[in-house]
């Protein structure tokens, strides 16, 4: 019997699962959300695997005990334990899936058929509503098994795996925003998010148990439980590989005798690998089997034979570059960009950019600027794959001038807010508390600043005829404010020819006046 480590392919889900828990500070698009539930679905599979072999355990442990009840009963009842704690845990993840999911999508929701996947009320409601959310009993039913199951495990590295995968403990960034385990993981979380997230307890739950299971069966004479149960085993470090990728194998048989190896054939070619590693560089897509048989002897001299199979997948390198605020990139302005790998970490990704410059942030975040109007910006994502750079794709976006600003009179309202007059009624107190005018974009996706060099405004007397009176900067003049201070209620004058220079260093002239009336 072998003690199971965490694979690589664990290794991979548990990266992608941090990477995309990193984008839910940014719009969740449809994409992302799509990226969800295909972590969720891999999660899913490992969950059943994880399940489908720990009861194969606990079958064997039965045996085991009808077998030789005297010496089994103490690790037979010690699993009966391990299972009734798992299962508990278990069970409450799978309940709070299913409240987060009636929750968004009503009582006849479908856990596997979401709608409201990108719901950010439902999670927060069940694990954060205050008097009844279930995010602090959720975080104490963690921490209980965490303690209960790493107190039973002897292995030092298998304890810190564990306490590792249940951790509870709240980043440093979360903390100096003052939030809890609960609030950092379900605090406005869409619900396609908190369902992988709670699946991925569910899957380090059973992981847990089997590391668990492992131990308590190596406690019992390997010979007395599984020698009528010898099977050729193959494990693989990931069952999917990106195109030019390796995919690399360890083939064991389980319950062996380690005095002796036994011959590993590929096909038909003796695999030559003292420690029963396949390699293969893979140079085409598509789904592939490893298959082939391992030759032992039993105690007896007589020769065993245990047939494998293992199925994998090649795919195309794959990235996502995604503009953060807007589909469009405007020359001159600092665009937001972020990009990810699927299963690779932010410090192994490079990104790089046609027509602008391009600076990295942090978190794989950066400030793209274009420099032409009119012609395509193009991303190229690099990634380091197996020790060398290997691009994984290639992304393009039209570049385009930012539009006019929108001319403005800034003054405090009663409540003493900020407020933005664009037209229409205001008093004279307020236009000379303004002392001037601004510009900006303001739509509710961009809030871009302009600065304004002048303007001109009109003025009718009391002869009908119209009056422009001219300021240089951004302030009014002198001239300006008097006539102002001049009009009774219900007059109205303009600001109009209102010159700015945005941060893409172009001077234009507004074409739209700001209409003034006097309240």
């Amino acid at each position: 019997m072998i003690r199971k480590k965490l694979s690589p392919r664990q290794k991979m889900i548990n990266l992608m699962y941090v990477v995309l828990m990193a984008m839910l500070a940014l719009n969740v698009s449809s994409d992302v959300l799509e990226g969800f539930s295909l972590v969720d679905e891999g999660l899913n599979r490992t969950k059943v695997n994880s399940t489908t072999q720990n009861e194969a355990i606990y079958k064997e442990l039965d045996a085991a005990m009808k077998l030789n009840p005297e010496k089994t009963r103490q690790w037979y009842e010690k699993a009966q334990q391990v299972r009734k704690m798992s299962d508990s845990l278990y069970t409450l993840a799978e309940n709070l899936k299913w409240e987060i999911v009636r929750e968004a999508d009503g009582s006849d929701a479908d856990l596997n058929n979401i709608e409201g996947r990108d719901n950010l009320e439902a999670a927060t409601h069940v694990m954060l509503a205050p008097g009844i959310g279930k995010g602090g009993t959720l975080k104490k039913a963690i921490e209980a098994y965490r303690d209960g199951i790493t107190a039973m495990i002897n292995d030092e590295n298998q304890k810190k795996i564990v306490r590792s995968n249940l951790t509870t403990e709240v980043p440093k960034k979360a903390k100096l925003q003052g939030k809890n385990w609960q609030e950092y993981m379900f605090e406005n979380t869409p619900v396609a998010a908190a369902v992988t997230l709670l699946t991925k307890l569910q899957t380090d739950v059973r992981h847990a148990e089997g590391e668990m299971l492992h131990q308590l069966v190596a406690n019992i004479d390997v010979k007395d439980v599984r020698v009528n149960e010898i099977q050729a085993l193959v494990i693989p470090n990931s069952q999917t590989v990106v195109r030019g990728g390796k995919f690399s194998a360890q083939i064991i048989m389980a319950a062996v005798d380690t005095t002796q190896r036994p011959e590993i054939y590929v096909g038909n070619t003796l695999l030559k690998s003292e420690n029963g590693r396949y390699e293969t560089i893979c140079g085409s897509t598509g789904d592939f089997t490893l298959k082939g048989y391992l030759v032992m002897k039993n105690g007896n001299g007589e020769t065993i034979r245990r047939e494998f199979a293992q199925p994998y997948t090649v795919v195309e390198p794959s990235a996502t570059v995604s503009a953060t605020m807007m589909n469009m990139l405007y020359a001159g302005y600092q665009n937001p960009i972020s990009v990810s790998v699927p299963g690779v970490p932010n410090n192994r990704i490079n990104l790089s950019m046609t027509n602008g410059t391009l600076t990295k942030k942090d978190g794989g975040n950066y400030v793209a600027v274009p420099s032409k109007v009119g012609e395509d910006v193009t991303f190229t994502v690099t990634a380091q794959n197996e020790g060398r750079q290997q691009e994984m794709g290639k992304f393009s976006f039209h570049v385009r001038k930012l539009p006019d600003p929108t001319g403005y009179l800034e003054y405090t309202d009663s409540k003493g807010n900020a407020t933005r007059f664009k037209g229409g009624r205001i008093s004279k107190q307020a236009i000379v508390a303004a002392g001037g005018i601004g510009a900006a974009i303001d739509d509710g996706l961009l809030d871009i600043s302009f600065r304004v060099l002048g303007f001109e405004t009109l003025f009718v007397d009391n002869m009908g005829n119209v009056v422009p009176e001219v300021s240089g900067s951004a302030s009014f003049t002198a001239n300006q404010l008097t006539r102002i201070r001049s009009l009774s209620r219900g007059k109205l004058f303009n600001i109009s020819r209102i010159r700015v220079v945005g941060p893409d260093g172009i001077e234009r002239t507004l074409t739209s006046p700001v209409e003034v009336i006097i309240n």
